[in-house]
Parts: C-alpha cells; structure tokens; sequence
C-alpha cells in the first residue's frame, strides 16, 4: 500500500513541477509525526529547509520560513524558505497528512545533487525520495541516492 501511496504522491509532485518559470526538483520526506505533534513538524520543516538551503548554495541562518498566515493566497500547511536580505524564494512546502502521519513535499530549484540532498535528509533521520521535474515523466522522476 504505501509504495502506491509512494507513486501517487511522486506523480503528483512531478506534476506540480511543469512547466515551470524556473527548473524545478522536489523531496518528498516522510515522517511518524502525527496531528498532534505540530512543533516536531515544524522542527522537521526548517531543518530539511536548512538543508535543501546548503546544498542550494545558502547560508542557512540567513533564511526564514514564511508560513504566509497573512496571505490568502496561503494554505495553512504551506511554507515557503526565502532569503533575508531579498527574499529570494529557496525552496516552498506543503505538509500532507496521509495514512495518520504527515509527509512533505518540497520543491526548489534544480541547481544541485538532489540525489546528494535525498541522502542527507535521509541522514537527518527522515524517509523520502526526490524527484526531478525535468524527467520525461512521473515514472522516471525518481531520484534515490541508493
């Protein structure tokens, strides 16, 4: 069940990901965190940020999360990372909850190792895969450092 879940969920974040203004890769990152744990996704959210920052070529700490609450153009699961001093967009989230637990989806621009990035967040402690918005289709979107 859960690699359809897998699938559905990578064809979806492909989708998203064309056609695009700017080149675009994802990370789909799974997590154990249920409704009731809203800090620790939180938590989880910035520090896969912080790390889809590095590999991008930002200095974390000179990033924020903009969670849009003033915005209607906003869902209340959806983050964006930017940079301080301009706001450049870094990466942008939404938080699914799906079979009991949440499950994120980040998308950010292709300018790096996303396989690279995958292992990382792997060794963060979280689940996940990447998937490239410039592949051909959903089913060749993957991207697994394995």
């Amino acid at each position: 069940m859960t690699e359809i879940l897998d699938a559905d969920l990578r064809r979806r974040t492909w989708e998203l990901l064309q056609p695009g203004e700017i080149e675009l890769d994802g990370l789909v990152a799974t997590t154990a965190f249920d409704s009731s744990e809203e800090t620790a996704m939180h938590q989880a959210t910035v520090e896969i940020g912080d790390c889809i920052a590095e590999h991008a070529g930002f200095d974390p700490t000179e990033t924020f999360v903009y969670s849009g609450t003033d915005d209607p153009e906003f869902a209340s699961n959806q983050h964006q990372g930017l940079t301080l001093g301009d706001e450049s967009f870094v990466w942008e989230c939404q938080q699914l909850f799906r079979d009991g637990s949440f499950d994120v989806v980040f998308y950010f621009e292709a300018t790096g190792d996303t396989a690279a990035l995958v292992a990382d967040v792997r060794a963060l402690g979280y689940e996940g895969f990447g998937v490239s918005g410039n592949a051909e289709g959903p089913a060749d979107a993957g991207i697994d450092p394995e």
